[in-house]
């Protein structure tokens, strides 16, 4: 492989030189991934209630489904990879030029999606999934991490799912457009259920001296089987009577795999409860989904749920954690920062919870998830936009 694509591959000098915003991936996508969530819900919230005429490229309704999962949670999801994969392999990652690269090819397709034909929109959004795999899982293989090799795989599996989504609206796919969506949603959910278990229990032992949490292997095992077969029943349209048992029993076992973690003891660690707060919203989601199968509730409550709650909800608590941790800054936030925790978990609260109990308070509740959310990513940026931009306070690399 030769010429510009074998350039974004290849990891960049890890010397402590060049500009600060690109020396780690956490930097630059965390930004997008922030500015985007800000900007596109409340415009979403404005069209769908008729304040705002504006088309997209596509359908308003997918355009929002899609930016929020393959722009916005994507790019989180890539730009904590291209961090922590210097972590667990202590090889370099993409950096300089080349990380400019991938965020200038983010970029393009944010941008296309709103003025350009469809087939630029697919084709500038469908190669950034695909060349972050290579870079993940290259790099994984160098270190001989197999360990790690599972996220690159569920990596590739989003990039599919992109794709499957981009086909469907070119024509060359004939499936129910929302379905690839739906895709893209669970494997972000096994992403974060794979990742919170690793995290969550080492993150509570290390901040609270004192607490022992073992996990078990067996337990972790049936709860990530049972929300991955659960999930894609749910993604397959699969008949009630063979959704329903597996979501209700995965929503069971997240509920006493967290109860493990002992999260009542983290009331007074901000950036701790955040991360079990969201944690919760998997169990209720899935429980959620459980009783849409059976056609109780709305389908949109659990994804919902899952979407602005979980996604919402551990995107935020990890952001500012790893942001913090990676620029050099105490593990310990500010009042902003918990007003920002909250705003997301109110987000979820007015989006799924209110709907539910009062249909008559469907157009507030939308208004006020919309600015809840929104609020809560323009702290991040006020924030952190001045550390992300700037080299790290003890002057080190990264």
């Amino acid at each position: 492989m030769t010429g510009p694509i074998l350039n974004l591959l290849e990891p960049g000098s890890q010397r402590p030189h060049g500009m600060p915003l690109l020396r780690l991936g956490f930097r630059p996508f965390y930004l997008c991934a922030a500015m985007l969530a800000a900007l596109a819900v409340p415009v979403w919230v404005a069209v769908f209630l008729g304040y705002l005429q504006w088309t997209p490229v596509i359908n308003p309704l997918l355009w929002h489904a899609h930016e929020m999962l393959f722009g916005f949670a994507s790019a989180v999801i890539i730009g904590f990879l291209l961090t922590a994969g210097k972590a667990w392999t202590g090889l370099g990652t993409t950096r300089g030029p080349q990380l400019g690269a991938l965020v200038l090819l983010w970029l393009a397709a944010r941008v296309a999606a709103l003025a350009a034909p469809y087939p630029v929109y697919a084709l500038f959004d469908g190669l950034l999934l695909p060349i972050v795999t290579v870079v993940l899982v290259r790099l994984l293989l160098r270190a001989r991490n197999t360990r790690n090799l599972p996220i690159g795989a569920m990596v590739g599996a989003l990039a599919l799912a992109n794709a499957a989504f981009h086909a469907v609206q070119l024509g060359w796919w004939d499936l129910p457009p929302l379905q690839p969506l739906h895709a893209g949603l669970a494997l972000i959910v096994m992403i974060e259920c794979v990742m919170a278990g690793r995290v969550i229990p080492g993150f509570t032992m290390s901040a609270l001296p004192g607490v022992k949490i073992k996990t078990l292997a067996w337990l972790d095992r049936a709860t990530l089987t049972t929300t991955a077969l659960g999930l894609l029943l749910w993604v397959l349209e699969a008949p009630a009577l063979a959704a329903f048992p597996l979501l209700a029993t995965a929503s069971v076992l997240h509920l006493v795999r967290q109860w493990r973690w002992q999260p009542w003891r983290t009331h007074e660690r901000p950036i701790l409860w955040i991360l079990h707060a969201a944690y919760a919203w998997i169990t209720i989601g899935l429980a959620l989904l459980a009783l849409a199968a059976m056609g109780w509730v709305a389908a949109s409550a659990g994804l919902h749920a899952l979407a602005v709650g979980a996604t919402g909800g551990l995107i935020i608590g990890m952001m500012t954690r790893t942001a913090r941790g990676h620029t050099g800054r105490l593990l310990k936030v500010s009042m902003a920062e918990v007003a920002a925790y909250a705003l997301v978990l109110l987000a979820a609260v007015l989006r799924v919870i209110v709907p539910m109990a009062s249909g008559a308070l469907l157009v507030p509740a939308y208004i006020g998830a919309a600015a809840a959310w929104s609020a809560a990513f323009l702290i991040y940026l006020w924030i952190y936009t001045p550390w992300l931009t700037q080299t790290r306070l003890d002057g080190r690399d990264g």
